[in-house]
């Protein structure tokens, strides 16, 4: 089988996006591990090509696209980013994008011949989300953008930031999220980071709401008043004691997704992949 078409077939039963079976070994694959292209948009948009082998240097074996526009993914039609990421030795397995109810359907089918399974809504405008009703509608407006994903293939994600967690009439809003839309049409793609930032523990939000967090972003955060993102390992939260809720979770895939830097780029993503590269949970 061409390393291509495994990849684009590849289980999402691959235990919980963490390790590897047997068969891709033999591509010297151990883990899983993910970025957001977003981390180095920077490096990314000065130079795609050389950046994705630094990413590939570090040991990371899966990006998640933060680049679509007007039908192309970082200036590269779908084939070619397709193309480009896989033989590079990249799983090309999610993608962020601004995708509506009305473009659904185009969105998702370029995403879908881009290589990737799952589509993610990285936020919705500000205006949308200043009432209870406004998050009532966002989910319904999630789960028509579902349908029109799974039409094609892929799985629909929706990526928290930390304002769904400020309360209004003493509801929280990403619980309306979770509670009115489909699990078959929508999952959530969990920033762990943004979660404790708005003041709620993950490892609650597995409990009450088993197997909806499919995809997890991963920064970790400095300790005091700051609460600054900083590389996995170099901070406060207890991702061992996430991964080992997983199954819980819903886990299938994780990437680091980093905003500001004390250090060069690229050697913070390289100390944020060797953490989780020594993690045993």
């Amino acid at each position: 089988m061409k390393r291509r078409d495994f990849v684009k077939g590849m289980s999402a039963a691959v235990a919980a996006g963490v390790l590897i079976p047997n068969p891709l070994h033999a591509l010297g694959f151990e883990k899983v591990i993910g970025i957001q292209l977003y981390t180095l948009r920077d490096l990314v948009n000065e130079d795609f090509i050389g950046t994705l082998q630094k990413i590939r240097k570090a040991g990371y074996n899966m990006v998640e696209a933060a680049g679509y526009s007007d039908g192309k993914f970082y200036g590269y039609s779908p084939a070619e980013y397709r193309r480009i990421t896989i033989d590079m030795g990249f799983f090309p397995k999610s993608s962020h994008s601004s995708v509506t109810v009305e473009n659904a359907a185009q969105v998702a089918e370029d995403t879908s011949n881009a290589g990737a399974s799952y589509l993610v809504l990285p936020s919705f405008p500000r205006e949308n989300r200043t009432s209870l009703d406004g998050y009532k509608k966002a989910a319904d407006d999630f789960n028509k953008i579902g349908e029109a994903c799974r039409d094609v293939g892929l799985r629909f994600g929706y990526h928290n930031h930390a304002f769904e967690f400020e309360k209004m009439d003493d509801q929280i809003p990403y619980d309306i999220l979770l509670e009115r839309t489909d699990p078959d049409l929508v999952c959530m793609q969990i920033d762990l980071y943004w979660m404790v930032y708005g003041g709620y523990d993950p490892l609650e939000y597995f409990k009450k709401y088993p197997d909806r967090f499919e995809l997890w972003h991963m920064k970790d955060m400095a300790g005091g008043e700051s609460r600054e993102s900083t590389e996995i390992g170099s901070g406060i939260l207890d991702f061992t004691a996430y991964f080992r809720q997983g199954q819980k979770a819903g886990l299938q895939y994780y990437f680091v997704e980093q905003e500001s830097f004390a250090m060069d780029p690229i050697e913070s993503i390289t100390k944020s992949y060797d953490y989780l590269n020594s993690l045993e949970y």
